[in-house]
């Protein structure tokens, strides 16, 4: 197996660990939804950046669904949702963790189906070795 595998399979590793605090935490009715949906958008990203380290692709630390999701476009690589479905998930990455005033635009359901969603196709990704970069 590959470096870059390798690492594209640890991160889809943390990727499954969020998902399964925000299973966690969305079966809880006392959970408050930023804490919750934060770790619906941590899955995110890093299933997208698993994807990105599969295909060898390079990518700075981000937190920004947007700028993931545009460099997986450039390599021509077709994400479940659009960006604009991503979108809703931003917030949760920072704003939301420290100013309880904004008002989140997004369900917990719709939460779900986008981690879960996401997840489910960047282990389809993963699973096949990519050919390496040009």
């Amino acid at each position: 197996m590959t470096p870059y595998i390798e690492e594209a399979l640890r991160m889809l590793r943390l990727a499954e660990a969020d998902y399964q605090a925000f299973a966690i935490l969305r079966a809880h009715p006392e959970a408050p939804l930023a804490p919750t949906c934060f770790h619906a958008q941590q899955c995110v990203e890093k299933a997208l950046k698993a994807v990105l380290m599969a295909h060898q692709v390079h990518f700075r630390r981000t937190h920004d669904l947007n700028e993931i999701t545009s460099l997986l476009e450039r390599a021509r690589i077709t994400p479940p949702f659009a960006m604009d479905v991503y979108k809703s998930l931003g917030p949760f990455a920072v704003e939301l963790r420290y100013d309880e005033l904004l008002v989140p635009s997004i369900t917990i359901e719709t939460a779900d189906r986008i981690a879960g969603g996401t997840l489910d196709w960047a282990r389809e990704q993963v699973r096949v070795e990519p050919q390496a970069a040009a």
